[in-house]
């Protein structure tokens, strides 16, 4: 078996830092802020697609991306928790699998919050935006992680907490898991999954005993 994370909600919980670092860069540039309610609305989409959503001329956004991804690399670490359960789901994740992370977060960044956790080790591969071309919800990002790995004869699970992991795992034809510990509601998981959990423990519970059934 193999399983793929994503981060944002599944397995961490980085909402101090994110809005934080927006809107510091709102400050930066003297602009309008909007709401915490509208950018959380945006987590797990790329950061330029969120500023455009939020208002930001297009011939801006290269450097309200480039504020944002400054700022955020100092705040980060500090303002970033591991979700409940979380480090439990990728410890028993690793024992009945391979496992990586799908996440639209920047890869080097990334890394460096799974190392500050001391988690990154039980992971074989880290995609991150700058990785691909096509962020989530294109199947890009899982079928670049899938080449660090054997697949053959192998059930392949993508567990997210937005749309966008779900869609994702579609796009690239392998199974999904929603769970609920993060942005998005039950409803819209329901719409791109047939399995929606509390959290990333309780569907790698779900998968263990799937797999001891067989």
């Amino acid at each position: 078996m193999i399983i793929l994370f994503d981060l944002d909600g599944t397995l961490i919980d980085s909402t101090d830092a994110i809005l934080e670092g927006f809107h510091n860069s709102f400050d930066v540039y003297k602009h309008t802020h909007p709401s915490d309610e509208e950018i959380k609305a945006l987590i797990g989409y790329p950061l330029d697609v969120m500023y455009r959503e939020l208002g930001v001329n297009e011939d801006l956004i290269v450097n309200f991306v480039s504020t944002y991804k400054e700022y955020y690399r100092v705040i980060s670490c500090e303002k970033t928790y591991l979700l409940e359960g979380a480090k439990e789901a990728v410890l028993l994740a690793k024992s009945i699998a391979d496992i990586g992370i799908v996440t639209t977060k920047t890869g080097k960044y990334s890394q460096v919050i799974m190392e500050h956790f001391g988690i990154m080790d039980y992971f074989k591969v880290l995609i991150g935006r700058e990785h691909v071309e096509n962020p989530k919800p294109h199947a890009e990002p899982i079928l670049k992680a899938l080449k660090s790995f054997d697949t053959q004869g192998k059930e392949i699970w993508m567990i997210g907490d937005t749309k966008l992991d779900l869609i994702s795992a579609k796009n690239a034809e392998v199974n999904s898991i929603g769970v609920l510990s993060g942005y998005g509601s039950q409803s819209t998981l329901e719409k791109h999954t047939k399995i929606v959990l509390k959290d990333a423990l309780e569907a790698i519970k779900y998968l263990e005993a799937k797999k001891l059934r067989r």
